[in-house]
């Protein structure tokens, strides 16, 4: 028998802080515009995308 129920409660955190942009870097300058255009849009899809993707950017050039 397959079971779908969940055991316990599920416990959610707040979401993260958006990434703040590294001054003179111009990948995170560009991704922040696009974060803002998406923003006034009202994609938040598209907000949080670019959140992820300027995360793993700045992992990479820190």
């Amino acid at each position: 028998m397959i079971k779908t129920t969940v055991s316990g409660p599920m416990h959610l955190g707040l979401p993260k802080a958006e990434p703040v942009p590294i001054e003179g870097c111009d990948v995170c300058g560009a991704l922040t515009e696009q974060r803002r255009a998406a923003r006034w849009v009202g994609d938040l899809s598209k907000v949080s995308d670019l959140n992820v993707e300027m995360r793993i950017h700045q992992g990479s050039c820190a």
